[in-house]
């Protein structure tokens, strides 16, 4: 399979820079089986049916982008200059792994302000990324990032315009529990407490995972030869009872559905060759492409997604390519919007 196989012209103006208000009006493209239909999510209830279960991810977005001051002793005093740093992954000790503008001219045991509550010392910087240390930690460290971050938006929206205090809300799930991700699980900011009550009121079910999106999410397929990509890896967490709760569905013959890859990705990371789900703990770097068997995934409601990157392929996968180019070619032609905080699509093969 050739990169340019999952190639397209999109329009710039259909890139969403905001999200449809209320959640539930935004468009939704139903597609199953060779049938197209144009809806809105709040069409949801008459789609699915008493059975079906909704796979959720219930990670919460961390206000991960950091604007502040870095500033290092020399033999002629103190020097200080802007930073802007990008949180991507916990590790021990309260170190986080980050990305840094600019990279270059930041030295080890430098010293990066924040606010006048946080501040972290670079402790290890390599070719692409460093390792900070901050000074707070636990819940400290969250109130001091929550009052100090910004949402790390998509770079597709950063560029047209930056966070702002909207976006803590905007891009925040109704169900996030478990803080870690630095990107949204966007289908799923199309769901609202209503429209949940009124899906669990006609029989549809819903089980919660964890997957902490990273900013790998958004890194583009460098390689022509798609075999050779290499998939970044992602922290999630399927329980007992979520893998006993999609079992169930399966045995008594109803549709699991995943809202979002995310949820996606690691159901199927937990279930073996015949179909049964297990507990699950740990980095899933699963890299789905046509020819994939999916064990059990009945179908996906997902957003649309850029030319040529690994989403692109793993709803190939599910819809196969040319009919996932006729349902693109319909959601261009209908100006959908695209992408982080745009329009949602169903899609059961």
């Amino acid at each position: 399979m050739r990169l340019s196989e999952f190639d397209f012209d999109l329009p710039e103006e259909l890139i969403a820079t905001r999200p449809a208000r209320p959640r539930p009006s935004a468009r939704l493209l139903a597609a199953e089986g060779d049938a197209i239909r144009d809806l809105h999510v709040y069409d949801l209830p008459g789609l699915l049916r008493a059975g079906d279960r909704l796979v959720l991810n219930n990670t919460r977005v961390i206000p991960a982008r950091l604007s502040g001051r870095r500033r290092r002793e020399t033999p002629e005093g103190t020097v200080e200059a802007k930073v802007e740093i990008t949180l991507l992954e916990p590790r021990p000790a309260g170190r986080w792994q980050a990305l840094a503008k600019p990279l270059r001219k930041l030295r080890q045991g430098e010293e990066l302000l924040f606010s006048d509550s946080l501040s972290a010392r670079v402790v290890e910087k390599g070719e692409s990324d460093l390792v900070l240390e901050f000074n707070l930690a636990g819940a400290d460290f969250d109130a001091a990032l929550a009052e100090a971050g910004a949402m790390p938006l998509p770079p597709y929206i950063a560029a047209k315009r930056p966070a702002d205090a909207q976006d803590k809300d905007d891009y925040q799930t109704v169900f996030a529990r478990h803080s870690g991700a630095v990107a949204a699980p966007t289908a799923s900011l199309h769901f609202d407490r209503e429209l949940l009550e009124k899906l669990a009121a006609m029989g549809v079910e819903f089980t919660e995972v964890t997957l902490h999106v990273g900013a790998g999410t958004f890194l583009p397929v460098k390689v022509d030869d798609v075999s050779q990509h290499r998939m970044h890896a992602e922290w999630g967490e399927v329980s007992e009872r979520a893998a006993a709760e999609i079992n169930a569905t399966r045995a008594a013959g109803g549709r699991v559905i995943p809202v979002g890859t995310t949820a996606l990705r690691l159901i199927e990371s937990a279930a073996d060759e015949a179909g049964v789900m297990h507990p699950f703990r740990g980095e899933t770097d699963i890299f789905i492409t046509p020819g994939y068997r999916f064990r059990v995934t009945d179908g996906l409601m997902t957003n649309f997604h850029l030319p040529k990157s690994t989403l692109m392929m793993l709803v190939s996968a599910l819809m196969g390519t040319e009919r996932i180019r006729r349902i693109y070619a319909h959601a261009i032609a209908g100006r959908y919007r695209f992408f982080s905080y745009g329009d949602a699509s169903l899609l059961i093969p």
